[in-house]
């Protein structure tokens, strides 16, 4: 039996890179889930998962399709025990020096609308329903919500705010719904860049020598793969192995805390 046996789920952002490493580890566990996911190759793609499955193509910044994945996936499934939020994009490292001023309004805007609004709207959204079952909410930050070097100011600033989003609303859900996060490691994956930047067709997978810079940034050595930060995100989600965990983040990122940073480090 499954540590998420008989669960249901929504995964924001879903349809590739840890999202989708957690999808399918919920999928495995047990769970059935829904995906919230603007790509619709990625929507498309998500059918080949089964039934336990079920894509809905939308945009996870606007309340309204938050709204519409919840009552689809408990229209489908019947109830809704967990969110978990993995939408995100990336500055690439654009410092603020070289952020041109007449961007950098747009850029702020674009960066935190998804990074940080979206999770808010998704956790209004399914609020109601993770109500009725006492679930419980996973948001994904970033080594770069703690240390410096894991993307430029936008970024870093984004995943600062969620990591206050995580505390503030352990607190105020408490003691219905539990709150944690995730706070993953370099993991070559298809997260894109700002439009505003003209990055959206960067992907982080395309950098060069990305894995020889991630591993020789932790002390563990490791290239992490979606998967690897997947199961931090069922130990979470499971009530019956963490009911007693929230305001939590787990680290799943190769140790960086142990030594810190270097700025040589460049890339994590």
């Amino acid at each position: 039996m499954g540590w998420l046996e008989n669960k249901v789920a929504l995964v924001t952002g879903g349809g590739s890179g840890i999202g989708r490493g957690v999808v399918e580890a919920f999928r495995h566990e047990g769970a059935r889930v829904g995906v919230l996911e603007r790509n619709a190759d990625k929507v498309r793609d998500l059918q080949q998962l089964g039934p336990e499955v079920l894509p809905i193509w939308g945009d996870a910044t606007s309340l309204a399709d938050n709204e519409r994945a919840v009552s689809e996936t408990v229209r489908a499934f019947g109830r809704l025990d967990i969110l978990v939020c993995c939408v995100g994009i990336f500055d690439y490292f654009t410092s603020l020096r070289d952020l041109p001023g007449e961007k950098l309004s747009e850029s702020f805007d674009e960066l935190f609308a998804v990074n940080v609004k979206s999770y808010l709207l998704s956790a209004k959204a399914a609020l109601p329903e993770l109500l009725k079952s006492e679930g419980n909410i996973i948001f994904t930050i970033s080594n770069a919500g703690f240390y410096p070097a894991g993307g430029g100011p936008l970024y870093t600033a984004s995943k600062f705010a969620v990591r206050g989003l995580v505390l503030q609303l352990a607190y105020e859900l408490a003691p219905k719904i539990r709150v944690n996060g995730v706070a993953p490691g370099g993991t070559p994956t298809d997260l894109r860049g700002l439009r505003a930047l003209e990055q959206e067709n960067l992907a982080l997978s395309s950098i060069p020598n990305l894995e020889e810079l991630i591993r020789t940034t932790n002390p563990l050595q490791v290239v992490c793969q979606p998967e690897d930060h997947a199961w931090a995100y069922v130990y979470l989600a499971s009530n019956e192995r963490a009911r007693t965990v929230t305001g939590t983040i787990l680290h799943s990122d190769g140790g960086l805390g142990v030594r810190g940073l270097t700025k040589v480090a460049g890339l994590l």
